[in-house]
């Protein structure tokens, strides 16, 4: 980092520090009591530039993409072969929206890689570095299938005010508190040495606004989901386990040992091997030895299927972007001080990783996009399999340049519009990813913004962030209403009358869409378990949406057909038939015999769970801290993106982390929203006071003005040197 960039982190360290010294245990906060209580050598460390900086890592980790699918690839081209596995990833759908059209890639030279036949891997192996990257979801989240953002720009010439609007809810896992704290940093005078007059979100530990709005522009993101993670099947020396070969030479390993803190003041030493390509991540489950917690159903044991051509003895290592030292905070900063669309840019080049769809606006009237980030470029192969790591055929030769990334500026149609669906047309030479989301939400927004009654206001805005339409449920009711209309029973006669009835929208008071949601869940189970070990069985995202899409116009398709029974060949409809019924089976067992009382959101509920004492098994320490649950609204590929997992519960386990709406023309009438409140203390009264509004989808004011603050402040505290 820069010379500005260390001061800022030392400023801010010296200030959360300065607070540590004066507060100690319960005046700290409730959470450090508690943890005295059961450690008692327990003590607050001081705060560090790096820990600021490893937000930017954890975060990539968060919103990681391609790694898991990697793996799950070539698992299933075991067992199903890859004609099957490719319907289980199916291309983008043609008829949903990219975000930059072919006028703003232009003439990009590009870099193509080499084709790559998917390489035969022992199955232990595979299954064991996914079952270590399970392991890892508690600490760091779980990436959950269809957790993405919304966010939009519109220009001026669209709206009522004549500004442009900019709307954004990035999705995030839900917890307590929030990871949003809400901000406004503003310099008095505004000088050289002090610029800033911003406002907006940040996360504890990190100084700035990530996103938010100055007294000039206006700026969200989304997730991109590149594919910067490949692994590299190293052969290992059968005479030595210290190298590994490289272009036919034996060379030895990095190592590195790192020291754990544990409790009670002990320590744990651990070794991490490195190779050119990243570090050995199969070395965290021991020797391979297809051994796994046997409690854990997930754990895919394949001693048996081992037997292919591959190197006596080989690790896995893995190259990741966000392995090499990052910028990303740079970019934040110069988010702050942006004037103009070129500002904005410039600070863009900085940003790193994870790489985020940035979305613009300004109060010229101005909107735009950038896509940033490092986005590697292989020598062969598209990033979808692993490869050999023996050889450089597929080693990364570089990035993709920052001019050559897509972005668009005043695009014609008025409006840009991201949702981590695909973003470049095809014609673009560049390969990003192949694991788009499928365009479900991206579609729907667009189609909103399309057939807006008149010109658009903020009420319009706040509409379309609460749009609970789920795009799956138009296309395959009509096919259940016809395939289930003859049912005999009373209560599958009743749930198909309030089917019938239903509008598609996934509203939390909605009877009809308890019955389709949890019709859905059951289809895809009755669909796809058989066929698919437990870790890789449908969570429902945008992903199983364009499968069933695709296979449902085929009723004699073979996905249909299920395995576990012997004597007979199901088809759709049998399936359809079979998944109601275990949907109404469920519902009155959940929720009575009267469908007309069953609704969404007594299923569809999210609890906010603190991240470190809120799931310690300890009822009355966890009621400190936990808070809800509260119904909502929405589902997976739905505007109000309240996700849930197939084949679990409906509850929510990741959502809009807060929602923002931006008035370029006049910045008092921005509005915002967080899911919890603003405060982390459990006795405060701001702890839980937004997630009601949250959950209702409606806002409180998001204040710029200096008198507009004091006039809407419930205290006002000063403090001078």
């Amino acid at each position: 980092y820069d010379k500005h960039s260390k001061e800022i982190l030392i400023a801010y360290s010296k200030g959360v520090n300065a607070y540590l010294e004066d507060h100690h245990g319960s005046t700290l906060s409730l959470e450090y009591a508690i943890l005295k209580l059961l450690t008692p050598d327990y003590k607050v460390k001081p705060w560090e530039p790096v820990h600021t900086l490893t937000w930017g890592k954890a975060m990539a980790w968060d919103l990681r993409a391609n790694m898991s699918e990697e793996i799950e690839r070539a698992i299933l081209l075991k067992s199903l072969g890859p004609e099957r596995v490719e319907e289980l990833y199916p291309p983008y759908p043609t008829d949903h929206p990219v975000i930059v059209g072919q006028q703003d890639v232009g003439s990009v030279p590009g870099f193509v890689s080499k084709d790559h036949e998917p390489m035969d891997l022992p199955q232990e192996l595979l299954a064991a570095i996914e079952y270590k990257n399970k392991l890892l979801d508690p600490i760091l989240g779980s990436n959950h299938g269809g957790k993405g953002s919304n966010s939009w720009a519109i220009s001026g010439e669209l709206t009522e005010s004549g500004s442009p609007l900019l709307a954004n809810d990035p999705h995030l896992s839900s917890q307590m508190p929030s990871i949003w704290y809400q901000v406004h940093l503003e310099c008095r005078p505004k000088t050289i040495q002090c610029p800033y007059s911003v406002t907006g979100f940040s996360f504890a530990g990190v100084p700035g606004v990530i996103i938010g709005h100055n007294e000039d522009i206006a700026w969200g993101f989304t997730n991109v989901g590149p594919d910067v993670m490949d692994l590299f099947i190293e052969k290992v020396n059968p005479q030595n386990p210290d190298q590994y070969e490289a272009e036919g030479t034996w060379v030895d390993f990095d190592k590195r040992t790192e020291t754990l803190q544990m409790a009670g003041g002990k320590t744990h030493q651990i070794t991490i091997r490195t190779t050119r390509h990243g570090p050995v991540i199969s070395e965290v489950y021991g020797l391979l030895k297809n051994e796994g917690d046997p409690k854990d159903k997930e754990f895919l044991s394949f001693k048996d299927h081992a037997g292919v051509e591959l190197p006596e003895k080989f690790v896995v290592a893995i190259a990741w972007t966000a392995l090499s030292p990052s910028s990303v905070f740079e970019a934040i900063w110069g988010f702050a001080v942006a004037n103009d669309w070129e500002d904005f840019r410039e600070a863009a080049r900085a940003f790193d990783v994870p790489s985020q769809n940035l979305i613009y606006a300004d109060v010229q009237g101005n909107i735009g996009y950038q896509m940033p980030g490092d986005i590697p470029l292989r020598k062969s192969g598209d990033g979808r399999f692993p490869v050999p790591g023996w050889t450089d055929e597929y080693d990364w030769v570089g990035y993709i340049p920052f001019e050559e990334l897509p972005h668009a500026f005043n695009p014609p149609e008025g409006y840009i519009a991201t949702a981590n669906n695909r973003i470049p047309p095809a014609e673009y030479p560049y390969m990003i990813t192949s694991d788009w989301d499928y365009g479900y939400r991206a579609q729907r927004i667009v189609d909103l913004l399309q057939s807006a009654p008149g010109k658009i206001n903020i009420g319009y805005i706040k509409t379309m962030q609460a749009d609970d339409l789920d795009p799956i449920a138009r296309i395959l009711v009509p096919i259940l209403l016809e395939t289930v209309k003859n049912t005999n029973s009373s209560g599958t006669a009743s749930a198909f009358e309030n089917l019938a009835d239903w509008d598609y929208r996934a509203n939390a008071d909605s009877p009809g869409a308890a019955i389709f949601e949890a019709t859905w869940n059951h289809l895809l189970q009755n669909t796809f378990n058989d066929d698919l070990p437990l870790r890789y069985q449908p969570e429902g995202g945008d992903r199983w949406m364009e499968i069933m899409r695709r296979i449902v116009p085929d009723p004699e398709s073979v996905w249909w057909d299920d395995q576990s029974t012997t004597g007979q060949v199901e088809t759709r409809d049998l399936i359809f038939e079979r998944s109601f019924s275990d949907a109404v089976s469920e519902l009155e067992k959940e929720s009575g015999n009267d469908p007309t009382k069953w609704s969404w959101g007594s299923l569809h509920r999210v609890t906010f769970r603190n991240g470190t004492l809120g799931e310690l098994g300890v009822g009355m320490i966890e009621n400190l801290f936990n808070r809800g649950p509260f119904p909502t609204s929405g589902g997976k590929a739905i505007i109000n993106a309240t996700g849930w997992d197939v084949g679990e519960t409906y509850d929510v386990d990741w959502l809009p982390s807060m929602r923002m709406i931006v008035d370029l023309g006049n910045l008092n009438n921005s509005l915002t929203i967080h899911t919890t409140g603003q405060s982390g203390h459990a006795y405060s009264s701001h702890y839980i006071d937004m997630a009601n509004l949250w959950a209702d989808v409606k806002y409180v004011p998001m204040d710029w003005d200096e008198q507009e603050i004091i006039d809407n402040a419930v205290d006002h505290l000063i403090l001078e040197p």
